[in-house]
């Protein structure tokens, strides 16, 4: 049986074991964090096993690394010297913006093949997008296996690694934005008289609808307004309302935000 190990369970590292415990089984799941009392509450959660960071280096075949990019040069140093000692083939799988795969495998110290991911939140209810890469020693069977580990999370896409970070502006830090977005409509529905939990559920199933309408017709999302906006009708003075306030300059304006600062994570 496959042992995958999971080190760092927060918000990010947490949603990815969580897909794992789908695909691989509870029982084939491992994970530690910074108090063990975390750790254990994690595992009891899910099923699976509590252990540390240095188990987990000795033993897991694929060891995701679910820390924030400005921990990940000390925990990797603490775990270097269990890795340096196997004798086996293991997988390490990073999921720090900033830091490149061949760094990771620079900061674990050994040559050894690295896939990098860049999730979003939405995996974890089997909506994600997630692009990944490697470096020169991730093979495409491991490519394979970790599409197959993340199955459950959505979409699982490879990606060239100089486009990882712009990648995780969209979709990694994405989810936030629409969030802003999302949280307005619902306000602007209860001005308008709708009662809260009706605004909610009517903006958040009107944006999952129309991001799928984008996905599975393959029409620009410029065809898919103009198809709402009728001559002299409401939507049309909507619309006009957002670009007069700047939406689409403030949007642009939150990505390039995010992609600079994923630029300067790990430096």
């Amino acid at each position: 049986m496959e042992r995958i190990g999971c080190i760092g369970v927060g918000n990010m590292g947490g949603t990815i074991a969580s897909v794992i415990a789908k695909s691989a089984g509870p029982d084939a799941l491992w994970v530690s964090s910074r108090t063990t009392e975390k750790a254990q509450a994690f595992a009891a959660k899910l099923g699976a096993h509590s252990s540390t960071n240095r188990d987990i280096a000795a033993n897991a075949q694929v060891i995701f690394l679910g820390v924030k990019p400005q921990l990940m040069a000390g925990m990797l140093a603490d775990i270097a010297p269990v890795l340096a000692a196997r004798k086996d083939r293991f997988l390490l799988v990073s999921m720090a913006g900033g830091h490149t795969a061949d760094h990771i495998m620079e900061l674990s110290g050994g040559q050894y093949p690295v896939l990098r991911i860049m999730p979003n939140t939405p995996a974890g209810v089997g909506a994600g997008m997630i692009p990944y890469c490697g470096n020169h020693l991730a093979t495409a069977e491991d490519m394979a296996l970790l599409e197959r580990l993340l199955a459950p999370a959505g979409r699982v896409e490879p990606l060239s690694e100089h486009l990882m970070e712009a990648a995780s502006s969209v979709s990694g830090c994405g989810p936030a934005f629409l969030c802003v977005f999302l949280e307005a409509m619902a306000d602007a529905g209860v001005a308008c008289g709708l009662p809260r939990k009706s605004a909610l559920e009517y903006a958040a199933q009107t944006m999952l609808g129309t991001a799928k309408l984008v996905l599975e017709s393959g029409q620009h999302p410029a065809a898919l307004k103009d198809q709402v906006c009728s001559p002299g009708g409401s939507t049309i003075q909507g619309v006009h309302a957002l670009e007069k306030g700047g939406l689409r300059a403030a949007v642009e304006d939150a990505v390039l935000a995010a992609f600079a600062r994923n630029n300067q994570l790990g430096k």
